[in-house]
């Protein structure tokens, strides 16, 4: 086929109703290609075959295929969803239009007309691709889970008129879906990214609104109504905003209809108000109630407006969040300090330690905003695992270096020493390694590191404290090796 679609959803055509790529219309202005500089008599059969009405219905067809397509490639819905049915429909006119289309048996035409039909299919297989996608689908079935979740224990028990059961255990009930979640490949494709961070930022709203509620359970409150007069009304609105809390979860979770928005957005304001309204000027603890019942109404409403925005993709593709370009500029720099030490230390040289440098890069991840982001936060880790990997090392080899063992040195703790040595070596490997966990080099990696263990495993300390501390350190140590070298290979994606 000659139209087809690269892992990030765009679109690359190889030919084109004139032997150049057909991109859906890109070039073509106001009906035909852009001027180029050719041959006449080729300019005169153009010319013939641009005016000819098959060609002219093809040209239309590239309009309509030019508006679809961006649509095509950023839908991240299922099958069964109402958009995906009509792109389907739309794409499914638009390939009998073309076959439709009587090219009076000219070569020419029965070409462009070719193309034209292999663009329209190439962008109905790669719906269908996204729709039936193995990912998209544990997208969806983790949403369901989590979706049931909070329904049996928040959003059913509030409706019958019983007590939601927020606590500890649902927290972590959905912190435990949203790691799952953030474990689903997308092969960088737009729609399966898209789909992964709808469902992340939804779940990451519902846990900040039960964690909320969590918390606010431990407070005294509310206040004895016999304190102050405006209590009981601050007491009524607390009330109130609890049962708001449910409805914004089910919201949240597409247990409600979208029109709840709005009303529910009302709601909140209108508490807002009677809350502004009420006169608690001379009592500290009153005036403390109101501004903590405000700030939680403030933070659901935040939560509301997330919720009301749509469903752009600018909001779901992480490839174009300015935290992760932030951590993908610390990491191509962190790759080229990591290449100038390996680099130096092959040469022997001890001299090249760029710890400042390093320093300075954990400082800029700890700034990163990572917005409270699963898949942000996970990249940042390994943006500091990474950095932390390269200042142990040095540490490890500036230490080796300065080392100068004395005659009365335990032979248990100079054995510890020969295999941080061994574990040194190892390190500069995992530092280079870049590869798979199925090629033969992470193999014997992991398995030399692994002999290091047992080899301090073995060593007795015979009761010398310095030892034990220096064994304990090293296999610390080697663990941290085996991680990172796991880490590296566990294809973990954004």
């Amino acid at each position: 086929m000659n139209s087809v679609f690269n892992t990030r959803g765009r679109s690359v055509f190889t030919s084109s109703l004139f032997g150049k790529p057909f991109d859906g219309g890109k070039r073509m202005d106001h009906g035909g290609p852009q001027h180029q500089q050719q041959h006449p008599m080729e300019q005169q059969q153009q010319s013939y075959h641009q005016q000819h009405p098959a060609m002219m219905r093809l040209y239309e067809v590239q309009k309509e295929v030019q508006c679809l397509g961006p649509q095509v490639c950023t839908f991240s819905g299922l099958q069964n969803d109402r958009d995906y049915k009509r792109l389907e429909r739309e794409l499914t006119r638009l390939l009998l239009d073309v076959d439709q289309v009587d090219t009076e048996g000219k070569p020419e035409l029965q070409g462009a007309r070719k193309r034209a039909a292999q663009e329209v299919e190439g962008l109905l297989r790669y719906l269908e691709e996204n729709g039936t996608h193995p990912s998209r689908v544990a997208i969806e079935d983790l949403s369901n889970e989590a979706r049931q979740l909070v329904d049996d224990r928040v959003v059913a028990p509030q409706r019958s008129g019983g007590v939601a059961e927020i606590n500890d255990e649902l927290v972590d009930a959905l912190q435990e879906i949203i790691l799952r979640l953030t474990q689903v490949k997308t092969e960088g494709r737009v729609p399966l990214r898209k789909a992964r961070y709808r469902a992340l930022t939804r779940l990451c709203a519902v846990q900040d609104v039960v964690e909320g509620r969590t918390q606010q359970q431990t407070l005294s409150l509310p206040l004895s109504g016999e304190t102050h007069e405006a209590v009981n009304r601050i007491n009524l609105v607390m009330v109130k905003v609890s049962v708001a809390r449910s409805q914004l979860v089910a919201l949240l979770m597409g247990l409600s209809g979208r029109d709840s928005c709005a009303h529910l957005s009302r709601i909140l304001t209108e508490m807002q108000v009677d809350l502004d309204a009420l006169d608690v000027s001379g009592n500290a603890a009153i005036r403390n109630y109101r501004k903590q019942v405000v700030e939680e109404i403030n933070g659901l409403l935040k939560h509301l407006d997330l919720e009301g925005e749509g469903d752009e993709t600018r909001r779901y593709d992480l490839g174009q969040n300015n935290s992760i370009r932030e951590i993908e500029a610390v990491r191509a720099h962190i790759s080229h300090l990591r290449e100038g030490v390996l680099r130096h230390c092959v040469m022997g040289d001890v001299s090249f330690r760029p710890k400042a440098e390093l320093q300075s890069l954990l400082t800029h991840l700890d700034q990163v905003d990572t917005a409270k982001n699963p898949c942000i936060r996970e990249a940042r880790r390994r943006a500091v695992v990474e950095v932390q990997a390269i200042i142990t090392f040095l540490d490890l080899r500036e230490a080796l270096s300065r080392r100068q063992p004395g005659p009365s040195e335990h032979p248990a703790h100079r054995s510890v020493w020969l295999v941080l040595g061994s574990l040194s070596d190892l390190q500069a490997q995992a530092l280079g390694f870049d590869g798979k966990r199925v090629d033969k080099s992470y193999i014997l990696l992991e398995e030399l590191l692994t002999k290091q263990l047992l080899a301090l495993d073995a060593v007795d300390p015979q009761g010398d404290e310095t030892t034990k501390m220096a064994r304990k350190q090293a296999v610390k140590f080697a663990q941290n090796i085996l991680n990172y070298l796991d880490m590296k290979t566990d294809e973990w994606e954004y």
